[in-house]
């Protein structure tokens, strides 16, 4: 089991991230340019969606604005783009076979995605490019320890292309949600969702979190 906290604070750009664990889930997001950086977190009926902070700066919102996080019957869903809705509508799996990774050449960012169930069982799955193909990768999990979670990003690191997340999700600690906040990296890092036993958090740099 490895220390998330140690982990972000040794990597500027994981990108998006998710991270399962008992009773909690957690979804952060980064950015590099002005336009992706321009954005917060707000409450939804449902969940949260991504707004800019500043709307006269916003430029392409296609792959930036979005749900990540929606509460339906079935579960709870978090995701890092439109996906989220996709799922809502056909179910997880079914909701991930219809998509593949986002249309970012040269980076071709992967698509991450979780479910998570009352009875404590989650769902995660990332979609990612692989020679020309989209390779979806599905991991099932009847749960965990208290104190253990589960992390998947978008990318292994920065870089140019930005490497892509490999392998399964890392076993983690489960760190509390203001040391995952100050654990990312300060230039880079936009907003943070926890869900900790129901009760949700905001972070967002740009109202000064």
């Amino acid at each position: 089991m490895k220390n998330l906290l140690e982990m972000l604070r040794n990597n500027p750009y994981p990108g998006r991230g998710i991270v399962v664990g008992r009773n909690r889930v957690y979804y952060f997001i980064m950015g590099r340019s002005v336009n992706s950086r321009n954005r917060i977190f707000s409450l939804t009926v449902d969940g949260i969606r991504t707004e800019a902070f500043d709307a006269g700066k916003m430029q392409d919102p296609s792959l930036i604005i979005y749900h990540p996080v929606r509460k339906t019957e079935e579960g709870l869903i978090v995701t890092n783009g439109n996906q989220t809705d996709t799922i809502r509508d056909h179910g997880f799996i079914g909701g991930c076979m219809q998509r593949e990774y986002e249309p970012d050449e040269p980076n071709f960012t992967p698509r991450i995605s979780a479910m998570l169930y009352d009875d404590g069982s989650f769902d995660i799955s990332i979609l990612k490019h692989l020679d020309g193909r989209c390779l979806r990768e599905f991991f099932s999990y009847e749960g965990c320890d208290e104190g253990k979670g589960y992390f998947i990003s978008t990318y292994q690191g920065n870089g140019n292309p930005l490497p892509s997340f490999a392998g399964e999700p890392v076993e983690v600690e489960m760190p509390e949600p203001d040391e995952l906040w100050a654990a990312l990296n300060e230039d880079n890092k936009v907003s943070l969702y926890t869900n900790v036993n129901g009760e949700v958090k905001l972070y967002n740099k740009n109202l000064g979190d």
